[in-house]
């Protein structure tokens, strides 16, 4: 199976994720689901001809089947147009700017739909029109930005750990601080995520605070251990620390699950004893969307466990699905793998909410250690 390297969560040049999400007043508080859409849920016919609408998605490359439009215009007569965004926050800039952006249905990670609902430009979820939704875990109605599914559908969820060279460490990583403050071989061999709220996770997490903190002292005692963590990195890295582990270049980095090359011989993943964090990319339809019947059959069907397995198959991130999981090849999920966690172990992790205008001070923390 083929691994896809797209850039969902790198920032974008011209903008920055906490102003765009400027558009949602939110703060950090545990219900995160209570703000309601500004205006009432359309009036859904089950019964909709969806021949005579058409869709257009946007999504990260790679993320879906390239064939999945001639599906659906099989299975359902829709034509379906597939647009590309390259990060969360160059979709939140078309999905904000105030005009209809002529998408239906929008891939986004979990805060960042918190955000758009909050914001009012996301149509509830009609569960009525999505029975498949029952292919989903428990667990992954109870996620907190989202709780119940009200406005969003997950498509996929991980975890972040240290991702290390088992053959070239003395020891296993077992805390953020073995990456922080790595022992002798591994200094300046050691990479970290320059993302905003991933690069700051490990120092929150080895400090035992939230990683959705808002609290300007301890955010400053992340930024203080990561000044002190460069001066063992190797470098920042979001998209080749695979390769450079697989060169035995880094001997252990901070990783998004699926994307730890743990089919590779002597390469492990990790999450640290003090946690990590829970992420989650979902599906949303947009409020301004004239085709929400096809939107949501189109959910439907990618939650169809046929559908839903590519996604754990080829781009080595579970699915929220258990259907579908199920149907995932056992030679690629084995014992101890990012895509053997069960659901119970990832919900240890905290979810990322969306912190509004606070979100600022972590663009803060990463421009400001990346120009020290």
């Amino acid at each position: 199976m083929s691994r896809i390297r797209y850039t969902r969560r790198l920032p974008a040049v011209v903008a920055t994720a906490g102003a765009l999400l400027a558009v949602a007043a939110c703060g950090g508080g545990e219900d995160t689901t209570a703000a309601a859409p500004s205006a009432s849920a359309a009036q859904l016919d089950p019964n909709a001809d969806l021949k005579k609408q058409k869709l257009t998605i946007s999504i990260w490359d790679g993320y879906s089947p390239k064939d999945l439009p001639d599906r659906v215009m099989e299975k359902f007569g829709t034509k379906m147009d597939v647009a590309l965004h390259a990060t969360n926050e160059e979709i939140m800039g078309k999905l904000t700017a105030g005009a209809d952006s002529g998408i239906d249905v929008a891939f986004v990670s979990g805060q960042y739909a918190q955000a758009l609902n909050e914001a009012g430009l996301v149509e509830p979820i009609h569960p009525e029109l999505i029975p498949n939704l029952a292919n989903l875990y428990p667990e992954a109605t109870q996620l907190s930005y989202d709780k119940g599914n009200k406005f969003s559908v997950p498509y996929t969820w991980g975890t972040t750990g240290i991702c290390y060279r088992e053959d070239l460490l003395k020891s296993e990583p077992t805390s953020w601080n073995d990456l922080l403050d790595p022992p002798a071989e591994a200094r300046k061999k050691v990479t970290l995520m320059t993302t905003e709220r991933w690069l700051a996770l490990p120092a929150l997490k080895a400090k035992n605070y939230s990683v959705n903190t808002t609290d300007d002292k301890q955010i400053q005692e992340a930024k203080d251990l990561l000044v002190k963590a460069k001066e063992n990195l190797l470098t920042f890295d979001d998209t080749t620390f695979g390769d450079r582990l697989k060169k035995g270049e880094a001997v252990m980095v901070e990783a998004w699950d699926g994307w730890c090359p743990t089919s590779e011989k002597n390469i492990k993943f990790k999450v640290p004893k003090e946690g990590s964090d829970l992420w989650v990319d979902t599906m949303v339809v947009l409020k301004s969307s004239k085709n929400k019947e096809a939107a949501h059959a189109l959910i439907n069907y990618i939650l169809d466990p046929e559908i839903h397995s590519w996604a754990a198959e080829n781009i080595l991130y579970k699915v929220p699905n258990k259907a579908a999981m199920e149907k995932v090849d056992p030679g690629l999920r084995p014992d101890g793998s990012p895509l053997a966690m069960s659901p119970a172990e990832l919900l240890q992790g905290e979810s990322i909410i969306d912190l509004g205008n606070d979100s600022q001070k972590y663009t803060r923390l990463s421009t400001e250690l990346k120009a020290n």
